[in-house]
């Protein structure tokens, strides 16, 4: 997919999994109690529309779920769940296309601690 356009093409409700480590907070960072969020993320959220259900996913131990989780509050990150413990292999999305055409799975893949400057939603509501 093109780094710099997510394209949303229906007027649904959206269900975001977003990494982590290395696409939102730099990779490693809470290692040593140094979290900080990676450019152009405060930005990306704002544009991720109100109704939508976003789920972070982290290989982070469940020892780190206190401090992650107030960093993202007082971050104002919002979220609905978090899952730790994850392997730190490839996430992979399967989801089926609906009868009227809408493809409902989506993958967008950034650099490792380049954050999400460069990506935009686009709202397209075709469907």
């Amino acid at each position: 997919m093109e780094l710099d356009k997510l394209s949303l093409s229906s007027n649904l409700s959206h269900t975001w999994l977003i990494d982590l480590d290395g696409t939102v907070l730099r990779h490693n960072g809470h290692l040593s109690d140094q979290d900080e969020l990676l450019p152009g993320v405060k930005n990306f959220w704002g544009q991720i529309p109100k109704n939508d259900f976003i789920l972070l996913l982290t290989a982070r131990s469940q020892e780190f779920e206190v401090r992650t989780m107030e960093f993202l509050r007082t971050s104002e990150l919002r979220f609905n769940k978090i899952v730790f413990n994850l392997p730190k292999g490839e996430r992979i999305l399967i989801n089926d296309i609906k009868p009227f055409g809408l493809a409902t799975a989506i993958s967008v893949n950034v650099l490792r601690d380049e954050g999400l400057e460069n990506l935009k939603i686009n709202l397209v509501k075709d469907f």
